[in-house]
């Protein structure tokens, strides 16, 4: 009996398969005629139209003629859209100042210049969410203080010195996250987290966001990170999503265009992490 149970054990396998490889088709199929305005108009003029400016890890622009102009997890996705579509993709140029203005305008289909999601841009907005920005920790291996430390949560001690840059996109976070340690402000210096207070032990901790850590990482030898798991690249401290925008009140291409996106999470995933580890 054994054989032919193992038998119809395949054969159950193989069923489940066949239906998730085929729930996953079926969600990736762009809605039929008629049910979204947006996608007929896309088909009709044969092309995706989609807002770019330069933004790594998520969006890069390659501007030395050689090889593909655009790549990223944002134009990887954008370039599925198309292609489940059956039309071209065309980048249109957008600036900071008209990357969301272009989309009530009608100038472009979608903005893939990654865009982190606001209370106000969400009033004027939909998300497709792909990636997140947020903030690690770092300080050096060898100081003693950190010999105990965790987790985030433990430097928020009276015997932890936090230094920032003021005026800082960190500068308010860490009054908030950090009440009971000594904190210490300090005057930018153009680099993207104060290093040189950890470095002089002036400090003992420091806030700096995921993305630039992993450079800085490679750069000073003898650091170390919190959130440490991932090399912090999963942490949750002052996230906030990233992703392509979409003018508002388009249900079925934004349920189509968040669908897609779920198929392709790890390829994105995949992709930013590749680009992460190699900017310099």
């Amino acid at each position: 009996m054994k054989p032919r149970h193992s038998a119809l054990a395949r054969r159950w396998l193989t069923g489940l398969l066949l239906a998730a490889g085929s729930s996953a088709l079926l969600a990736q199929a762009p809605p039929a005629p008629g049910a979204s305005p947006r996608i007929d108009a896309i088909r009709k003029a044969g092309e995706l139209r989609v807002g770019v400016l330069q933004n790594a890890p998520w969006l890069n622009e390659n501007t030395t003629g050689n090889g593909a102009a655009w790549d990223g997890p944002a134009w990887l996705l954008a370039t599925e859209y198309a292609r489940l579509l059956g039309v071209k993709l065309r980048p249109v140029a957008v600036s900071h100042e008209t990357k969301v203005p272009v989309l009530a305008a009608n100038q472009v289909d979608m903005t893939i210049s990654p865009l982190g999601e606001t209370p106000e841009r969400l009033k004027v907005v939909d998300f497709v969410i792909y990636s997140k920005t947020s903030v690690c920790m770092f300080g050096r291996a060898g100081n003693d203080k950190l010999a105990k430390i965790n987790s985030v949560d433990d430097l928020n001690s009276p015997d932890i010195t936090i230094a920032y840059f003021t005026g800082g996109a960190e500068e308010n976070w860490v009054k908030e996250r950090f009440p009971k340690a000594k904190l210490r402000a300090v005057a930018s210096s153009g680099a993207t987290a104060p290093v040189e207070e950890i470095m002089a032990k002036r400090a003992d901790a420091a806030p700096i966001n995921r993305v630039p850590w992993v450079n800085l990482n490679q750069k000073v030898k003898g650091l170390v990170v919190y959130p440490k798991d991932n090399n912090c690249q999963d942490s949750q401290e002052k996230a906030s999503p990233v992703g392509l925008a979409i003018d508002k009140n388009q249900p079925a291409y934004l349920d189509w265009l968040r669908q897609v996106e779920k198929t392709m999470q790890a390829t994105l995933t995949a992709d930013e992490k590749r680009i992460v580890e190699n900017m310099k």
